[in-house]
């Protein structure tokens, strides 16, 4: 017997079906190109039953959200999925099992986060090969975006309106070099005008309301949102406030 599960993401969810005991040995299972965690229904049972079995979908796989219309699927982005659904399981050192391109993304795990990983099972699959030349690069470069990236999702919170005078001063102290002019200029195309106590974040996501907390005397707000990891606000369009920063 199996059980679903499902671990929240910003772009909706990460499917996955365990086997086992929960309290068992953690063994994460990453299944190939195309395919899904059903890949492993065969053989599971047939392995040792004191290890918990989590084998998960892909985004985009199986019954995984799709990322966003648009949106490229790199194999670093599939490593990602596996770190954030270690970190839901709230698994600190666990045994990785990879099928085909499944098994070039646990190799690749292996090589980001080695302190997680004790065993690596590949399953036709030579793993994640990387020349000498570019290994300190990739120690420095590819585990901070990952890790930076899901520092930033875990710091999210309700977002807020402001009146469109609190917006620019937001706006300014963020952007030292923008003049009260210029930051006005930027505010008609970077923050959207709702009525004083609502918010709403579209894109068919999230509706949230945040009372005001400074209306002045202007019947409206202003709501602006930051888009995650980018420096300048004013380059996005944005409905709602984030706490990181900006506007």
């Amino acid at each position: 017997m199996f059980s679903e599960l499902k671990f929240p993401v910003p772009w909706g969810h990460v499917a996955a079906k365990a086997w086992g005991p929960s309290e068992g040995y953690p063994v994460l299972c990453l299944h190939g190109w195309l395919d899904n965690a059903n890949t492993f229904d065969k053989l599971i049972p047939l392995l040792p039953r004191d290890c918990y079995y989590v084998a998960m979908d892909f985004s985009g796989h199986g019954l995984s959200s799709h990322r966003p219309a648009g949106s490229l699927y790199h194999f670093l982005d599939y490593v990602s999925d596996v770190r954030r659904v270690a970190a839901a399981l709230q698994w600190r050192r666990f045994t990785l099992m990879g099928h085909s391109m499944g098994g070039c993304v646990a190799g690749m795990f292996c090589f980001l986060y080695p302190e997680m990983v004790d065993k690596l099972i590949l399953l036709e699959n030579l793993g994640f090969l990387l020349g000498p030349e570019d290994t300190e690069v990739w120690l420095k470069s590819k585990r901070m975006v990952i890790d930076r990236l899901l520092s930033l999702e875990a710091k999210q919170q309700t977002p807020k309106a402001r009146s469109p005078e609190a917006a620019l001063q937001r706006l300014l102290e963020a952007n030292r070099h923008l003049t009260a002019e210029g930051g006005a200029i930027l505010l008609q195309r970077g923050a959207t005008e709702t009525p004083a106590a609502e918010s709403r974040v579209l894109h068919g996501r999230t509706v949230c309301e945040a009372p005001a907390e400074d209306p002045g005397p202007c019947s409206h707000h202003y709501s602006t949102r930051r888009t995650l990891g980018t420096a300048q606000p004013r380059q996005h369009k944005s409905l709602c406030e984030s706490p990181m920063g900006g506007v």
